[in-house]
């Protein structure tokens, strides 16, 4: 996949290193030479000096063959400028944007713009791994109001109904592992002990989570 990633910052540098380490062909603009050289060698006829918004610059980094643009740069406001600028103008199929202000992030994803929010996201993982250890958080959607999250099935509920996990509209079971085989169970499936399963569940609804699996310490 052809990516161009606006900002070389850490979580720019870090997505770029990433997304290069798996064989995507990146790459990065910035305004700061500096920031661009840390790259190193690899990177050498993979970065642009510019400003992200300027067509000129996007045009130099391949905007027009492009399959995905993240904007990961300190402005929320460049960053939602030139996300807006390579979806509505360039047309690229994959936008994402950073912010910081989650109020900022609220509006943008309204506006059908796809956006990251490290300030949210991070607070509710605070929240989860201080309040609900219990449970091993995977993934989260949105601005972190849904997480998909890992639990193994205690010996107290060995033998009941996945129905006995599942609160409709909070929790929902997407999947069970038992002698590393996968599957995807029913609301009649009976539970095992040991079992890995995988809930799709409202951030609010954790501590719920926890208390049907039974444990709460």
């Amino acid at each position: 996949m052809q990516v161009i990633i606006m900002g070389c910052g850490r979580l720019g540098e870090a997505v770029a290193r990433l997304l290069h380490s798996e064989g995507h062909a990146v790459t990065i603009a910035d305004r700061d030479a500096e920031a661009l050289a840390r790259l190193g060698p690899e990177f050498a006829q993979r970065t642009v000096c510019g400003y992200g918004y300027d067509h000129a610059t996007l045009l130099r980094a391949g905007i027009e063959t492009a399959e995905a643009f993240i904007a990961t740069s300190s402005s929320d406001n460049a960053n939602v400028l030139t996300a807006r600028i390579a979806r509505n103008i360039f047309r690229v199929p994959r936008v994402l944007a950073r912010v910081y202000d989650s109020r900022n992030a609220d509006i943008y994803n309204r506006l059908g713009l796809q956006t990251i929010c490290p300030t949210t996201w991070g607070a509710a993982r605070a929240l989860q791994l201080l309040a609900h250890a219990a449970v091993d958080s995977q993934q989260s959607f949105g601005q972190g109001e849904v997480e998909l999250v890992r639990a193994e099935v205690p010996r107290a509920l060995d033998g009941q109904s996945v129905s006995q996990l599942q609160v409709a509209g909070e929790i929902t079971v997407a999947s069970i592992t038992r002698d590393n085989q996968a599957f995807v169970p029913v609301s009649g499936t009976l539970l095992r002990a040991g079992d890995i399963v995988h809930v799709s569940v409202l951030a609010a609804a954790l501590g719920r989570l926890v208390a049907l699996l039974a444990l709460k310490e």
